[in-house]
């Protein structure tokens, strides 16, 4: 099969997203599909190398034929609507509700309104398109269950939280500041309990005990291995990648039940991690149980490494896309 990523006003850089996709290419490649990346400007993304073809085309005539082309970001719904030739089916895939891009109402008429192939990563945002008349299917882009794993590394003498120290334009909707105050008052308690994170930005100032910029996949697996519990306060996400990574290494998560907190696909209640309530009391009082409970950090950790199994690895889920555009086309 032949399929288009198109990146246009879009572009590759060294991103959760970009990696995503990067890595959803190359699984496709491996299926033995024909995968060709679209974009605007040279690949800046560093840390996968691409096994699809990578071209720069300065008009439609150069984009090769296929047989899906796939939006994959909101900027680049317009320039895959408007590409002509051979391209079969036009699809969007979409991974967050990125009302840092464009306000909702703009995402309503520029992005949902075009005819596309609606693809989302996770139940939250199947449900806010619903919720706006639009249905879709959705495509994980599954794990990497051989690069993460667990060691059994975790000293129990010391707590380590963990968590996500994203970019500025977004830790107002991952609710970084929550992290920051449960490690605070945390430490007012506990003496022995510590703040690991890891971003792609510099981190400010002295915040946290230990801090990773830009790791590698096997920083991520020693990162992780040594983090006890996940915090995850985000509150718009698609499918929240660093919390379903840390459960690859058997480590529990807090999450929360707001609509979008990108967990709902993998995190329950008492089995895999604990869900709080939308505030941040409710996720102070949960965290605070796992520091308390070393057997219960254990047993929701194992469960987190067999759910992530479940959801499948990369190779699963891009063979349930091939079969999803088999239906179309057959």
């Amino acid at each position: 099969m032949k399929i288009i990523f198109d990146l246009r006003r879009v572009g590759l850089g060294n991103n959760g997203g970009s990696s995503t996709l990067i890595k959803s290419g190359n699984t496709l490649v491996d299926l033995r599909h024909d995968v060709t990346f679209i974009d605007g400007g040279k690949n800046q993304h560093t840390w996968t190398p691409l096994k699809a073809d990578h071209i720069i085309p300065k008009n439609d005539s150069q984009i090769p034929s296929a047989d899906f082309i796939i939006a994959t970001g909101y900027k680049s719904v317009a320039t895959t609507m408007s590409a002509t030739g051979r391209l079969g089916h036009k699809c969007h895939w979409i991974r967050g509700w990125e009302t840092w891009q464009m306000p909702e109402s703009k995402i309503i008429t520029n992005v949902l309104n075009a005819t596309t192939i609606k693809l989302v990563n996770s139940i939250c945002l199947q449900r806010k398109l619903a919720k706006n008349g639009y249905p879709s299917t959705i495509i994980r882009p599954g794990y990497d269950l051989d690069e993460l794993y667990p060691q059994n590394k975790r000293n129990n003498k010391v707590i380590t939280l963990g968590g996500l120290y994203p970019a500025r334009k977004h830790q107002e909707i991952k609710r970084t500041g929550w992290i920051f105050d449960v490690h605070t008052k945390m430490k007012d308690v506990y003496k022995n309990v510590e703040l690991w994170m890891f971003g792609n930005d510099a981190i400010p100032g002295r915040l946290v005990d230990h801090y990773f910029q830009r790791p590698s996949m096997d920083q991520k697996q020693y990162f992780y291995n040594n983090v006890d519990i996940w915090l995850s306060p985000a509150m718009q996400e698609g499918l929240h990648m660093p919390p379903a990574e840390a459960m690859m290494t058997g480590c529990p998560v807090v999450g929360t039940n707001a609509d979008m907190s990108g967990t709902e696909d993998y995190l329950v209640h008492d089995y895999s991690g604990l869900v709080a309530d939308n505030n941040f009391e409710s996720f102070l009082k949960n965290t605070e149980r796992l520091v308390n409970d070393e057997t219960l950090r254990v047993e929701l950790g194992r469960n987190a490494r067999k759910t992530i199994e479940d959801l499948g690895d990369r190779k699963t889920n891009m063979q349930k896309l091939i079969d999803y555009f088999m239906g179309i086309i057959t």
